[in-house]
């Protein structure tokens, strides 16, 4: 059972990378529940050889900087990297349109980049960002898998988001969906 924090409560986001998954996301997790901070959102991921978790905790201010103080002591004696932040909730957001964003393409180093700029320049928010490259199965080409969840204005005309991207996209050469987001369930 989940439940939304209250007003009075803080945030902290804590990052943390190091080369074990499971020993990583057990340690603090438990260590969130032993300190009363609540696990906000929470995501995991293997780069190479390194494990990232990252983690956005909500608490009182007491139980939050507890945990602040113990935790720069603990990635020492870990060995892992950490670096942590406080947050805030953002009470006041305009409203926005939730879609995906689905690219396909021969691998560029600049690919990334330039979709994020294409979205930037249209005042298009980048909620979530997910890419990863492979070889073609039976090619052996270098390619890009990238999927964005972006927070379209209210006020934006959709066809014309829709013809700016498919133009965008014919020209970089890439196989591009964008639709609306929905949920895993």
């Amino acid at each position: 059972m989940s439940s939304t924090p209250s007003h009075r409560e803080q945030y902290l986001v804590v990052h943390v990378m190091g080369q074990e998954t499971t020993s990583l996301a057990s340690l603090l997790t438990r260590l969130c529940t032993e300190h009363r901070c609540q696990i906000v959102s929470s995501r995991m991921s293997r780069h190479g050889s390194c494990a990232v978790l990252l983690l956005q905790l909500s608490g009182n201010w007491d139980a939050l900087a507890r945990l602040e103080s113990l935790l720069p002591a603990l990635a020492k004696r870990e060995h892992f990297q950490l670096s942590m932040s406080r947050s805030h909730s953002i009470d006041e957001r305009p409203q926005a349109l939730p879609y995906n964003v689905f690219v396909t393409a021969a691998q560029r180093p600049e690919l990334v980049g330039e979709l994020c700029r294409f979205f930037q320049h249209l005042n298009i928010d980048i909620e979530e960002l997910h890419s990863f490259t492979y070889l073609a199965q039976h090619t052996g080409t270098a390619m890009l898998n990238l999927t964005l969840t972006i927070a379209i204005p209210v006020q934006t005309q959709l066809s014309w988001l829709r013809e700016q991207f498919l133009d965008f996209c014919d020209e970089l050469n890439l196989d591009a969906v964008i639709e609306p987001w929905r949920p895993l369930h």
